[in-house]
């Protein structure tokens, strides 16, 4: 019998509802069930070694299926790579500077991140509401 290949890890912060967003996407294009999540918001659930899952929470993490834990931009496009839908944007990545544009620009979006879940999530629960109130 032929042995599975082992799959990326993702770990993210489920409390934040646009990273539920995300992750449901990435789901959603995971056809082939490349990726394992992990909602290191869940009591219990074990960050990746070496990393706390205080740091866990406010950081993207990674754990490739070659065991490198990556974080940032490097464990999204870890992800891309996985998700035959997205390797453009990992293509995308390699080129010259890209990575380095990218993480900076997901340094400038972390600050920011609980102020937009926040919002996202409002909006959310208020289609949900409206949407409810439409079917009655």
């Amino acid at each position: 019998m032929e042995s599975e290949l082992p799959k990326s890890t993702v770990y993210f912060d489920g409390s934040c509802s646009l990273c539920r967003a995300e992750i449901g996407y990435y789901r959603r294009k995971d056809q082939d069930y490349a990726l394992c999540f992990v909602d290191i918001s869940e009591t219990g659930a074990v960050p990746p070694e070496g990393v706390t899952q205080e740091r866990a929470m406010k950081r993207f993490h990674v754990r490739a299926s070659d065991g490198r834990v990556l974080s940032g931009a490097a464990a999204f496009v870890e992800v891309w790579t996985s998700l035959p839908r997205l390797r453009w944007a990992a293509s995308a990545a390699s080129l010259p500077g890209a990575l380095i544009a990218l993480e900076w620009g997901y340094r400038f979006f972390l600050p920011v991140r609980p102020f937009i879940s926040r919002f996202f999530g409002r909006a959310l629960r208020l289609e949900a509401i409206i949407g409810g109130a439409q079917r009655l």
